[in-house]
């Protein structure tokens, strides 16, 4: 009897082990019979809204629109021009004199409603009047105390306009060249 207890109990101390940890912890395997869900956590967040408005950062020239068709547009002289740090697609900025801006031109490209939101922030639809030009595209035309803004989107492309000049036809003929040149 002695040996037959001498065999079992190391049997019997292993599985009462087992049995205690099997209390302490569920199973993480599913058994016959069982259902499992996985629940997955998703968290949204709100759009952020436009990037800000690029400034100047360099001496350069414009790759998508000439100082003479500034000229002509605007009505002045460009003594310079100067380009924001933007490498794909800069802004570009067009200089009356050594200080004053007389034309900036941003062209912004990302998600619909960001673009939508570049035009909305430099011509709000509540104080604007609307702009349609070139076809296709919308957004809002404004004399300001400082000149004139046109700033149009279509799709996920933005082209926002700023003259020092407060006649927005002149603003409105840049964004139809600078869309025409970059073939948006």
């Amino acid at each position: 009897m002695n040996r037959v207890l001498l065999t079992a109990l190391p049997s019997l101390l292993v599985l009462g082990a087992l049995a205690a940890c099997a209390t302490a912890e569920p199973s993480s395997a599913p058994t016959a019979g069982t259902t499992t869900s996985a629940v997955a956590k998703t968290t949204t967040t709100a759009p952020a809204g436009p990037p800000p408005v690029p400034e100047p950062a360099a001496d350069g020239q414009c790759p998508y629109l000439a100082s003479s068709v500034v000229q002509e547009a605007n009505g002045q002289l460009v003594r310079k021009v100067r380009l924001s740090a933007d490498p794909s697609r800069p802004a570009c900025f067009f200089y009356a004199n050594a200080t004053d801006v007389q034309l900036s031109v941003w062209v912004f490209e990302g998600e619909p409603a960001t673009a939508e939101a570049v035009v909305d922030r430099a011509a709000p639809v509540a104080d604007s009047s609307p702009a349609s030009a070139p076809a296709g595209w919308a957004g809002g035309s404004l004399t300001t105390d400082t000149g004139a803004v046109y700033a149009v989107a279509k799709g996920g492309r933005a082209v926002v306009v700023t003259s020092n000049q407060k006649q927005t036809i002149k603003a409105r003929r840049i964004a139809e060249t600078v869309v025409g040149n970059l073939g948006l």
